[in-house]
């Protein structure tokens, strides 16, 4: 492995500071320049003295000023032989040398050296060398590019994703249910590929493509797909990552993809969600963050701005379209917009045999029966589903998926997880009532959506559930069908008032209530079906844009306000005693269901149809046209 010579430094200066400072204590234990014949052995103070009132000494040098002496003796005990000795002195002995004087004995001081203060110099600067050594060493690390080791103050650096060749292991015969979007994106890789093809008549290549739909519908599988397909150099990034806590970070981010972009071109840019950088200017109380609208000037002046973008074609995703900014979304910058819209039965059965590829299917699954149990799924809601079915059945220990797991898979990801059942008891009951009302009033309303299953199994917060299945995919609803759709549900109500008594209804009809009144209050205020006229009083916009409409501005007047409230009662009041005729004049074969229900837990649609055909009194279906 190769070391450069900065790792090498970084390595060997703490262990030289570590060296000089043990090289320090091991000098410092001892007096300074004690010269080459220092001794080794020490004399205590007292023996010294005695060998000088013996007249033994012969000559003494002090070191450490006056604390320490090198004594030469003559000592009794070895023969009367010179010896040297090391002698700690008293602070305290100034007669000292006036004896050793007085005796003529040999006297020499040696002054210390002035190494102290170096030493404390060298200390002092030690700390804040390193300091700005270190600093200096990683300021020239991060200015090694964004590529680097170091990135730390690689702010204005793009962080979008560069591959020469995307091999996302997608292409667009790995994409289903969407193949008007598909048409387009093709479109565009064929002018990546075969550019001739189009300049030779003078079309000009679309400089960028805005993929608009709701989350899971594939906005980025689609672009990955391309990734796969063009074979040009991609760059990927979200949205949120050119904006920083500085400003002036996400316009140099922009600068700095585009200036890489080019260098590449032709390309490709991909940015997701970029609803994040490309809201509407402005947008805000006080005034806009000055941040995010520096970025989208910046993606505005890149996209087509005085010097052009020739060769790179920006494909952005969003759900939000709503809320860019209109300088976004003209010709020139998004040429096209590409609606990626939920899958109709087709889609969904398309993109249930995409994912079923690496599934194990067993012979009585039939992916156009699940295609159609999944009105309004995404891309993404089929895929968990199987994936939730592959879980049910590695847990159940079976070697392949069946319908079973499928049916139980449908209901955990539209209702949640299955809760313990209900013990017998008066709620139980009262439960059973409450669906049972729902499924008998659904079967017997005309235009209403045919039941798939009655079920006392608790799912979330649910304790009961009765699931409907449109016949086939409605684009339009029409007003008898929303009109069905109310009087279902306060079937489950109008069972609890019927059964049980006014006095006994309970919250189980809270969820129920507020999709009555969306509707009845939709049918009046949006779709024109009541005696106001054909007129759309109420905008379906449900959120405040701030930029736009800050406080919620009244569109008719307080008497037409009046008549609002007064049309929608009557609606729910209408279909509310629609339901309660049906509870009443059924009411020995909504007895046997509920007990069949009790017993059960769950009733299949096709059998809770046999039972009701068989006992059931179908009503006449009045015109409705409320009186005000």
């Amino acid at each position: 492995m190769k070391l450069s010579w900065r790792v090498v430094l970084l390595w060997t200066l703490p262990l030289l500071v570590i060296g000089f400072f043990l090289w320090q204590g091991a000098f410092s234990s001892a007096p300074a320049d004690m010269g080459r014949n220092a001794a080794n052995t020490r004399l205590t103070y007292g023996r010294f003295l005695d060998y000088l009132d013996a007249g033994r000494v012969t000559a003494v040098d002090l070191y450490d000023s006056g604390r320490t002496a090198i004594v030469e003796a003559v000592d009794p005990e070895l023969n009367d032989r010179v010896m040297r000795w090391r002698v700690d002195l008293p602070g305290n002995s100034p007669d000292l040398v006036s004896r050793l004087r007085d005796a003529n004995i040999s006297l020499d001081s040696h002054p210390p050296r002035n190494d102290g203060a170096l030493v404390g110099a060298l200390g002092n600067l030690l700390f804040p060398l390193l300091l700005i050594g270190g600093l200096f060493f990683l300021f020239r690390r991060s200015a090694g590019g964004a590529g680097g080791p170091g990135q730390a103050m690689n702010f204005g650096k793009s962080k979008a994703r560069f591959m020469m060749e995307a091999k996302t292991g997608i292409m667009f015969d790995d994409v289903a249910g969407i193949d008007e979007a598909k048409e387009e994106l093709q479109e565009v890789v064929t002018f990546l590929k075969k550019p001739e093809r189009f300049t030779a008549i003078g079309a000009r290549i679309p400089k960028g493509v805005l993929l608009v739909g709701p989350p899971g519908t594939g906005k980025t599988l689609l672009a990955k797909a391309i990734a796969g397909e063009a074979g040009v150099p991609f760059f990927s990034i979200s949205g949120s990552e050119f904006v920083e806590m500085f400003v002036g970070v996400g316009a140099s981010r922009v600068r700095d993809l585009f200036k890489k972009a080019k260098e590449n071109a032709p390309c490709i840019i991909f940015i997701d969600e970029i609803d994040a950088v490309g809201r509407q200017r402005g947008a805000g109380i006080g005034g806009g963050n000055d941040e995010r609208e520096q970025t989208l000037n910046q993606l505005l002046t890149e996209m087509d701005g005085f010097e052009g973008n020739t060769g790179i074609i920006i494909i952005a995703a969003t759900n939000r379209a709503d809320v860019l900014d209109s300088a976004l979304l003209r010709p020139g910058r998004f040429d096209r917009q590409v609606m990626v819209d939920p899958p109709d039965i087709k889609g969904r059965l398309g993109i249930l045999e995409v994912h079923a590829r690496n599934k194990k299917l067993s012979d009585d699954i039939s992916l156009e029966t699940i295609a159609r149990r999944t009105p309004g799924f995404t891309g993404a809601d089929l895929a968990n589903l199987l994936n939730e079915a592959a879980i049910l059945t590695a847990r159940r220990r079976k070697e392949a998926i069946t319908m079973a797991e499928v049916d139980d898979a449908v209901d955990r990801v539209i209702a949640g997880m299955e809760g313990t059942p209900l013990v017998d008891s008066k709620s139980k009951r009262l439960i059973a009532y409450h669906e049972i009302g729902h499924a008998m009033v659904g079967t017997l309303v005309k235009d209403h959506d045919p039941v798939q299953k009655v079920t006392l199994i608790p799912r979330g917060q649910a304790q009961g559930l009765t699931w409907f299945t449109p016949s086939e995919e409605q684009m339009l609803i029409s007003r008898s069908q929303i009109m069905a759709r109310i009087t279902g549900a306060l079937g489950g109500r109008a069972a609890e008032d019927v059964i049980f008594g006014d006095a006994e209804v309970t919250t189980g009809a809270g969820n129920d209530l507020q999709q009555v009144s969306n509707m009845a209050r939709q049918m009046v205020t949006r779709f024109g079906m009541s005696d106001l006229g054909p007129l759309s009083l109420e905008s379906s916009q449900g959120e405040v844009f701030l930029g736009r409409d800050w406080l919620s501005r009244s569109e008719y007047s307080e008497e037409v306000s009046s008549r609002i409230d007064e049309q929608v009662r009557s609606i729910v009041e209408h279909c509310y005693n629609e339901a309660k005729g049906i509870m009443q004049d059924n009411r020995a074969v909504i007895d046997r269901l509920v007990d069949l229900l009790i017993e059960k837990e769950t009733i299949d649609g096709d059998e809770f149809r046999q039972i009701v055909s068989e006992y059931a009194v179908v009503p006449e279906k009045p015109q409705f046209a409320p009186q005000l």
